[in-house]
């Protein structure tokens, strides 16, 4: 089965390891997750298994998802997302999956989320630039500089770190050390932090860059 867990952003707070050293961690309400759909390369072009996770009002589901939800005869679920697998054999329609069936304690994780939306932003705060000289007759304190050279190419190259909005976008930390998976609860808590304000929806699967893992 692969490492793959749907989850909720629960909040931050700090464990110690044995050495008395704190650790801060992000606490995920994880799973349990049911299988909603098995997909095939001669049907669908390739091998994924589709995942829900999540109380949905049934006013808040569309016609399609509504029908897939009652081939499998289960309650409409709030969030639905796919894993790409190499085979589906390991997995059933309508199977539950616990945090603790998929992830451990010890392995990397990569954390994919929502950032929080900050609204229109200028190039110092969305690009971190530097502002201009903070004297009184500067005109420059937080304007955009120089855009680019005027003879050639005598327009402003693609690319360019403008103003405009900054955040709700998904981002994806990698490299997340599992601490705590706790099956009975389903919590699972990274060291670090992740994308998302608290409540924000989560994908977790194990890290691409992670090398060798025990």
């Amino acid at each position: 089965m692969k490492a793959y867990m749907l989850g909720r952003k629960a909040g931050m707070t700090q464990l110690f390891g044995e050495d008395g050293k704190a650790v801060p961690v992000t606490v995920i309400e994880c799973g349990p997750i049911k299988v909603v759909q098995k997909k095939s390369v001669e049907v669908d072009g390739y091998t994924a298994v589709k995942f829900g996770f999540g109380e949905a009002n049934a006013n808040q589901v569309n016609k399609p998802d509504k029908g897939q939800f009652a081939k499998i005869d289960a309650e409409p679920m709030k969030l639905l997302a796919e894993c790409v697998v190499d085979s589906t054999d390991d997995y059933e329609i309508g199977q539950e999956i616990k945090v603790s069936d998929s992830l451990n304690l010890g392995m990397l994780v990569d954390v994919s989320g929502l950032s929080k939306g900050k609204g229109f932003a200028g190039n110092i705060k969305r690009h971190g630039q530097k502002g201009g000289k903070e004297a009184h007759g500067s005109k420059y304190h937080r304007r955009v500089g120089s855009l680019g050279a005027s003879a050639y190419p005598a327009r402003v190259r693609k690319g360019k770190k403008m103003p405009g909005h900054m955040g709700a976008r998904n981002v994806t930390v990698q490299n997340l050390e599992v601490v705590l998976v706790d099956g009975e609860r389903n919590i699972l808590a990274v060291k670090g932090a992740v994308p998302g304000p608290r409540g924000g929806w989560l994908e977790i699967r194990a890290a691409v860059k992670a090398g060798k893992q025990e």
